[in-house]
């Protein structure tokens, strides 16, 4: 995990350094719906259930109709675990969030007109908070697509859509080899779908 956070530093120090020649900045305010993910272990289960996500950005345009952004997005929900019985086993204990902060490449498609397509990518870490661990990090990644709506101000608005995954390590499975057990990591990953909208402030207008 350590090596994450490194990778995830040198990410932010190369947005920065690119941030003071670029003159277009954008301040977003995300607002979206993330929907239920189960994930499955060896002998039982959980849900991230669904729930409202928002969150704050700063986009930097680093060549014409192609950004970098540094964005938190939170979403408040429920982490119901269930035994092989399907009793749950946290009942009342359950609740949690998700904390994504991540660094995101963007391409706007010019079509000639104020609707601008665009699709993303991006990477980084998810603060996971629940009440048996306290707050945990792993790492995180989403993909994304949608499209930009301009106006004669400097605001716009963004429609989209948007897959969010976090991996984390469970456990440790054993095997038995030629040369005695080898011990692997186990890792279960989400993946949430979600739709949202994004409301901008372009500081270069």
């Amino acid at each position: 995990m350590k090596k994450y956070n490194l990778l995830f530093a040198v990410f932010l120090f190369s947005i920065f350094a690119k941030a003071q020649t670029s003159n277009s900045f954008l301040l977003n305010l995300y607002a979206g719906y993330a929907f239920q993910d189960k994930v499955e272990y060896d002998n039982s289960y959980a849900y991230v259930e669904d729930g409202f996500e928002y969150g704050i950005g700063f986009e930097y345009f680093i060549v014409e109709n192609s950004s970098i952004e540094l964005k938190y997005n939170r979403l408040d929900t429920k982490l119901p675990l269930y035994g092989p019985l399907g009793t749950q086993l946290n009942a009342g204990d359950d609740k949690g969030a998700l904390n994504y902060i991540l660094v995101d490449y963007a391409h706007y498609f010019d079509i000639g007109s104020n609707v601008m397509p665009y699709l993303g990518a991006g990477a980084g870490i998810t603060l996971l908070e629940t009440p048996q661990s306290g707050t945990e990090n792993y790492f995180a990644w989403e993909i994304k697509g949608g499209v930009k709506i301009k106006t004669s101000s400097p605001w716009s608005i963004n429609l989209n859509a948007y897959l969010q995954s976090m991996s984390a390590s469970v456990g440790t499975s054993y095997y038995w080899t030629y040369y005695g057990p080898v011990g692997v990591t186990d890792f279960v990953a989400t993946y949430q779908f979600g739709l949202g909208a994004t409301l901008s402030y372009d500081f270069s207008k």
